[in-house]
């Protein structure tokens, strides 16, 4: 009996319910029996004593089996909340909640995968703020940090359920938008982000504006390799920044990326 208490416990601890269930049924009938046996006649000498003993015996075994099944399934539980917890930070932005790179490198072959069997493009939106480094140096880091919270929130309102949006790092967010039809989809969609991003925002008690410029790149036009495609896109939004602020520019196939960072 203490065997199987001690099987029962090691194997299903993680489903407590069934562990306890299991361990109650088995002791509780065993201990019936042996006090019942206890309370009879017997002839041999210390014999109801002796069983006595052994069914208060195994209900304190019973008992420390029902503890170390609650103890065994609670760290349990914390192990498995830590492994979900460090898996999403893994995938995940911690000041913005957003997916990080890691994600978006498998988000974009599932999404490129739907692309290619409805027969439909990707763009690769890279997002950059303009005058955000003002704005941390004025009013602090977590008045930025906050700041980009908000771009966050209203990049996510803007993009349908089938898109996605991530922040690279620092000021600099990316936009995959499906399902297009027409590169105009892309640029569209690139304009109403600069006109949501311009709004003004309330930092510190004060009006803060900053502005978006965006560089975009067409799937599979500028090629289907993400890095390639990032690239792409950076160029075109170092040539839209060259251009002035709160501007779009889509990459051209034809041209070769340029390997730079576009000046805030």
């Amino acid at each position: 009996m203490f065997t199987f208490g001690a099987g029962v416990v090691s194997r299903t601890s993680s489903r407590l319910r069934l562990c306890m269930a299991s361990v109650i049924l088995a002791v509780l009938p065993t201990v019936a029996a042996m006090l019942a046996h206890a309370a009879s006649d017997h002839a041999e000498r210390f014999h109801s004593e002796f069983f006595l003993l052994e069914a208060f015996l195994l209900i304190a075994v019973g008992l420390m089996s029902l503890q170390s099944a609650a103890h065994l399934y609670v760290s349990a539980v914390e192990h498995l909340s830590t492994k979900q917890d460090m898996a999403k930070l893994a995938r995940y932005d911690p000041l913005t909640g957003l997916p990080n790179r890691l994600l978006v490198r498998e988000a974009f072959q599932e999404l490129f995968s739907f692309s290619r069997r409805s027969h439909s493009q990707l763009a690769i939106h890279y997002v950059d703020l303009d005058g955000f480094k003002a704005v941390n140096d004025r009013y602090g880091h977590p008045a930025g940090d906050q700041l980009l919270v908000e771009v966050a929130s209203r990049l996510t309102a803007i993009i349908r359920s089938a898109d996605l949006v991530c922040r690279l790092g620092g000021d600099e967010f990316l936009i995959i938008q499906s399902d297009i039809r027409h590169r105009d989809q892309a640029e569209l969609l690139a304009r109403r982000v600069i006109k949501q991003v311009g709004e003004p925002y309330e930092i510190e008690g004060a009006a803060v504006r900053i502005t978006a410029s965006i560089g975009v790149a067409m799937v599979p036009e500028c090629g289907i390799e993400l890095d390639r495609l990032i690239a792409c896109a950076d160029g075109a939004l170092y040539m839209s920044k060259a251009q002035g602020k709160a501007q779009v520019m889509l990459c051209d196939p034809d041209d070769e990326p340029i390997h730079g960072r576009a000046v805030a």
